[in-house]
């Protein structure tokens, strides 16, 4: 119900004291036997200072009614009203919440799955601050999407408004993302600079600070790099989340880091180099490199084992070993001169290159579990 105002209830007031005083001057009329009618008109033209008079005694009476109805210091009801949708308002805006962004809350991962519902297939992992754009919300799930990934997350795992901007400002970074098909990494901020690396379109690097027509970058943990504003975009950003193929993707790259990693040259003679070229060429001549130095490492592997003879000679003609080599071919190979690739394959794992790691062994696939490179498998 609509609230009446103050000037309402002096014209209300008003009415009320002139009907009344109408009426006492009726009841007066008759007493001294004057027509009401003369009563009336006499009350309807009074003088200017009765006016005023009655004036001050109405706005008096209507001051009272007005402190007995609405409270001391209270505006006109319309102001009021008016004034309340405004606070209403404001309230509302300064306590609504930003809703769009997020971040993840939680210790290491959480899942985020193709539909909401913790039964639905997972399509990737927001980690630990890591954000995300809201783009719509469900009972209990939110759908986000944050780098390539998009999906649901539950509420539990999330955080939104004033906590996840806060938590942005504390964890985010200034990213650099390159714009250009080769971009040099240089040593100062300078054209005549040397070059750290190149860096390829859509590589992210982060910036430590933007530069009068440079950024630096972070070219590792202790080198600053200096790129050229005009090929990168630089914003302020969280890391994101990733999906199930690239984290895949990065876990066989971490183990292929692991297989390749170095394990130490071997001291041989250029015919021992020539032996094993050949042995490569007879057993992996028409598999990809990678298949060429996986079979040069399980010779160098056994070489360096232990329980295995310690020459490449001797491991290689050694008895039930490798065919090739008891059978003449590997002999053949060598006297006319294996091709490049095999002696390069060979020279690598000499060098302790590997692609397999520590394997010993290799046979066809489906032989054994193990790595498979081309048509062998490695364990």
């Amino acid at each position: 119900m609509r609230r009446v105002g103050k000037k309402s209830l002096r014209q209300m007031f008003a009415i009320a004291v002139s009907v009344t005083a109408f009426m006492m001057m009726g009841t007066v009329a008759q007493a001294e036997e004057v027509d009401l009618n003369i009563g009336a008109a006499a009350v309807l033209d009074s003088d200017e200072t009765t006016k005023e008079t009655n004036q001050e005694v109405l706005i008096t009476a209507g001051a009272m009614a007005d402190e007995s109805l609405i409270p001391a210091g209270s505006d006109d009801a319309d102001e009021t009203e008016q004034s309340d949708e405004e606070r209403e308002t404001e309230q509302e805006e300064n306590e609504s919440e930003d809703f769009s962004f997020a971040m993840a809350n939680v210790d290491n991962s959480v899942n985020v799955r193709e539909e909401p519902g913790e039964e639905a297939p997972v399509a990737g992992k927001l980690f630990k601050n890591c954000g995300a754009t809201v783009l719509e919300q469900g009972e209990g799930w939110t759908k986000i999407q944050s780098g390539n990934l998009t999906g649901w997350v539950s509420n539990d795992y999330l955080i939104f408004g004033e906590e996840a901007k806060t938590m942005m400002e504390e964890v985010g970074t200034l990213k650099a993302t390159v714009l250009t098909d080769a971009l040099r990494v240089r040593k100062d901020a300078s054209e005549d600079a040397g070059v750290y690396k190149l860096v390829k379109n859509g590589e992210v690097l982060t910036a430590v600070e933007e530069l009068d027509g440079w950024v630096s970058v972070q070219v590792d943990s202790e080198t600053i790099g200096y790129v050229s504003s005009e090929f990168v975009s630089v914003e302020f950003a969280t890391e994101h989340g990733k999906t199930t193929q690239e984290i895949a993707d990065e876990e066989r790259e971490k183990e292929l880091a692991k297989l390749s990693k170095n394990r130490g040259a071997v001291p041989t003679s250029v015919s021992d180099v020539t032996v094993l070229a050949a042995l490569i060429q007879a057993e992996a001549g028409n598999q990809p490199y990678e298949g060429k130095l996986a079979v040069g490492a399980v010779v160098m592997n056994r070489v360096r084992s232990g329980g295995y003879p310690n020459t490449i000679i001797e491991v290689i003609t050694a008895p039930g070993q490798f065919p090739p080599a008891t059978n003449g071919t590997v002999a053949a190979i060598a006297a006319r001169g294996p091709s490049s690739s095999c002696m390069q394959a060979a020279q690598a794992a000499v060098d302790g290159q590997t692609t397999v790691g520590g394997a010993l062994h290799f046979g066809r696939v489906g032989k054994a579990a193990g790595i498979v490179i081309g048509s062998h498998v490695f364990y």
